[in-house]
């Protein structure tokens, strides 16, 4: 079912999210009304999958990322479910100004880069889910750099964070995004109105990972698991298939995290951004290795 077509739309769960105080929902609810707003206006969407949702009880959801505004997508898909979605985040964007003020109003989870920080994100993400609530985290840890904005290698936060909850966990693929917002663009193309594509899919099967200590080997094996789940999705979405191998950014000497090409550049991330990475020090919605979840 289409959001843009009649028909039955799924269930949706009351929208009253433990533990959070009516300021927050309040100041949540305004800034949704705004972005919803926004993107109905700028975007058409196609929404497949809703009923796919769990309806009363807390879960992951882990999206493909390709654009800066794939949380406003996923948020949006989400909030209109009566699911409230609560990013993680890196630390870094909570200290800006304004988008700082937002996320904190938002009580969404900061994900520290040390090792000792991380853990209190795990810490706030169990709550949400204990709560009932919808944890967003994206495996790939930041923008994909594949060329052709396929996934490209898994971090290990979001398996972390499921092994250490038991929460299901949901991929949200999407596509269309990055036609309103290309990948570190300098502004929105709104003309001709684009439209953007989102599935929701089953749970990711990880039950062979129960019982396992959250060591490196699991949480990559996990991590693998996820990615190829994103990775079908995406395939069936886009209509193509993947590379055989998956974009490793070390391998093409690339940073971990933030920007590797300049705002605005020609092929947005094509072949040749690997030789000239850009490690500025711009955060994106997600974990580093580094401040893992640990």
């Amino acid at each position: 079912m289409t959001a843009d077509e009649p028909g039955k739309a799924p269930r949706k769960r009351p929208f009253k999210p433990a533990g959070m105080s009516m300021g927050t929902r309040m100041f949540f609810a305004l800034l949704a009304g705004v972005a919803r707003t926004l993107m109905n206006v700028v975007v058409g969407k196609e929404w497949h999958g809703l009923e796919k949702l769990p309806r009363d009880e807390g879960f992951i959801v882990v999206p493909n990322h390709c654009t800066e505004i794939d949380p406003i997508v996923v948020g949006h898909l989400l909030y209109n479910q009566n699911i409230m979605p609560y990013f993680l985040a890196k630390d870094g964007l909570f200290k800006t100004p304004v988008l700082g003020a937002v996320l904190r109003g938002a009580n969404q989870i900061p994900v520290e880069r040390s090792g000792a920080g991380a853990g209190k994100s795990l810490v706030a993400a169990q709550t949400v889910l204990d709560g009932g609530g919808a944890v967003v985290i994206y495996p790939e840890g930041t923008l994909t750099r594949d060329p052709e904005l396929w996934p490209m290698k898994g971090r290990t936060g979001a398996a972390r964070l499921a092994l250490g909850t038991g929460a299901k966990v949901i991929p949200v693929v999407h596509w269309g995004a990055q036609e309103v917002f290309p990948r570190y663009a300098k502004g929105f193309k709104i003309f001709p109105r684009k439209r953007v594509k989102v599935v929701v899919g089953d749970p990711i099967d990880l039950s062979e990972f129960d019982g396992h200590a959250a060591d490196k080997a699991t949480l990559e094996a996990m991590t693998e698991v996820i990615m190829a789940a994103i990775t079908v999705m995406l395939e069936e979405l886009r209509g193509a298939k993947a590379p055989a191998v998956r974009w490793d950014p070390a391998a093409h000497q690339q940073s971990s995290h933030g920007r590797f090409v300049e705002r605005g550049s020609a092929g947005h991330g094509g072949p040749d951004a690997s030789s000239t990475p850009d490690v500025s020090n711009t955060h994106e919605a997600g974990t580093t290795e580094t401040g893992d979840l640990q």
